[in-house]
């Protein structure tokens, strides 16, 4: 199964010195039968896309309540076996939780199959949208469609061997 583990760089960073991503737990995003259910389509590779989106909506979370951390989104793709991911069935078809999983253990960086991550031109609206989250969460509509903006920024793809290269 491949997941998505939203991070920052400055997290990325710290994962490339530890080997690995954790500690456990982690929540990550994948293609949950809520997610199949939610957005109804039997492509793969859309659900997929979906997924890694929800993952970089995490990212900006958590680039929210880490002011230091440069402005940009990351997510680690990484294939595991199923059972190391567990979905919260009684989260059913929250919108807010849809693909999200659990990841118990500290996930070593070498399983990693991709980093995507926001393209520099992308880091003046990241930063907007990450200043925006909890207005947002609160109601604010000009904060929300600040934060819908982030998205308007695809994710560049990277090979692992590419990581060092990223880093802060």
């Amino acid at each position: 199964m491949r997941v998505y583990i939203p991070t920052t760089l400055s997290g990325l960073a710290e994962a490339h010195e530890a080997g690995e991503l954790g500690p456990g737990p982690l929540d990550a995003y994948a293609v949950t039968p809520g997610l199949r259910e939610w957005y109804r389509s039997d492509d793969i590779e859309e659900l997929e896309y979906v997924a890694l989106v929800r993952a970089a909506q995490a990212s900006l979370r958590q680039l929210a309540a880490d002011a230091k951390a440069p402005r940009r989104r990351v997510v680690v793709a990484v294939d595991i076996p199923d059972a190391q991911a567990v979905a919260d069935p009684e989260r059913g078809l929250d919108p807010s939780t849809l693909g999200a999983v659990r990841l118990a253990e500290p996930i070593p960086l070498a399983k990693a199959a991709a980093v995507h991550v926001d393209a520099d031109d992308a880091e003046a609206d990241i930063s907007a949208a990450a200043d925006a989250v909890v207005p947002a969460d609160l109601g604010d509509d000009d904060a929300r469609f600040t934060v819908d903006g982030a998205e308007d920024h695809e994710l560049l793809w990277y090979a692992t061997q590419e990581i060092t290269a990223l880093l802060p």
